[in-house]
């Protein structure tokens, strides 16, 4: 789905007009960005005269206070995708899910199963995105960027990145701008092996197996519908931030403390360098548990909430705008679902989208 148009009301752009969840007030300038060398100038212009900037791409991890942003508010609009044998290089401002099915299409293996993300190509490094079983640190091999502390344009290995579940060294900083994305997408009939017992049980496969590309992508996309997480104008439920919690990861004296039939998955390598519930100090073998049967359990159903601001009618873990909330009010639900798991299970959930501004739902219950 193309990004969000920047209309303007009272001559400004509103950030509601380019996110997703479609709440957020006006930008005091605005900058839509077509070139590397557009943005690159927009940066330092701002850097120069010590002007807040946001920078934003398909608006799909962002929640903007009401009173708006200060400062300038920089949407990178680059395009252009080139390919060198297994190597994929693609703009910043690439539309991801555009990106997935042409990669698809082109017989390339590596991003299949990340089909309905919304957002940009650039944003994909900076959240470390993921789902069933596959994450964007699995294929990526640099990244070009603007380093702003040292005024150039640097690369940045994989391992340089800092991945973990859900975080990079972009994220929570802004001292890089993402220009350019490099992957490892070699040329294969069949998909990488599926690692996701839900997407294997819909392609009728044993999880670890492969099945056609255009299958792989199909289904993920249908899975994605059913939980309201493929934009639909139409839908409400799709008019969100995606899912608004990351999966705690737990020490194991915090995993042994869960209702014996709460989810428990062993957690990955780059779980490791991610946020560990109620602070634990990580020692041992890290646990993870599903976020969305800590809500359920708590009390919030699916369809939760009043007014404007409810969970989805198809998964809890997406928070969503029925059409004229606030980010007040998606704020004060975030806090209310945090504080009453903090409360019955210890655990104080981690907000997966960029929080600019607005505090309420954000800070610890």
């Amino acid at each position: 789905m193309p990004a969000p148009d920047a209309t303007r009301r009272d001559g400004r752009v509103h950030l509601a007009d380019l996110t997703t969840l479609r709440v957020g007030g006006p930008a005091a300038r605005f900058i839509d960005a077509t070139t590397d060398e557009a943005v690159l100038d927009a940066v330092r212009a701002a850097d120069a005269s010590g002007t807040p900037l946001l920078v934003v791409g398909g608006g799909s991890n962002l929640v903007v206070a009401d009173e708006g942003f200060p400062g300038t508010v920089l949407r990178i609009g680059t395009t252009g995708i080139e390919s060198d044998g297994d190597v994929v290089r693609a703009a910043a401002g690439e539309d991801w899910d555009g990106f997935v099915a042409r990669m698809v299409d082109e017989g390339r293996a590596g991003v299949e199963t990340l089909a309905g993300i919304p957002g940009r190509v650039g944003a994909t490094p900076v959240q470390n995105v993921g789902a069933y079983g596959a994450e964007i640190a699995q294929t990526l091999l640099q990244v070009l960027a603007f380093d702003r502390r040292a005024d150039r344009v640097v690369v940045l290995a994989n391992e340089d990145c800092g991945f973990s579940y859900r975080h990079s060294v972009f994220k929570g900083s802004d001292r890089y701008v993402v220009l350019t994305v490099h992957l490892s997408l070699p040329v294969a009939a069949q998909s990488c092996p599926i690692r996701y017992e839900e997407l294997a049980r819909r392609l009728g496969i044993e999880v670890g197996g492969s099945a056609p590309l255009a299958d792989v992508r199909a289904a993920v996309l249908d899975l994605r519908r059913s939980k309201g997480m493929v934009l639909d104008a139409a839908d409400h439920d799709t008019w969100s931030a995606g899912s608004f919690f990351t999966n705690p990861v737990l020490t194991p004296d915090q995993a042994a403390a869960l209702p014996a039939e709460a989810p428990r998955f062993a957690a990955g390598d780059r779980d490791r360098g991610s946020h560990v519930a109620r602070d634990g100090d990580g020692d041992g073998q890290l646990v993870k548990t599903s976020a969305a049967w800590l809500i359920e359990r708590a009390g919030f159903g699916k369809g939760y909430g009043t007014g404007d601001a409810r969970l989805s009618t198809k998964h809890t873990l997406a928070l969503t705008n029925r059409g004229h909330a606030s980010t007040s009010d998606i704020l004060a639900l975030a806090y209310d679902i945090r504080k009453e798991i903090a409360v019955q299970f210890g655990i104080t959930l981690a907000i997966e989208p960029v929080v600019v501004g607005g505090r309420p739902g954000s800070s610890s219950p």
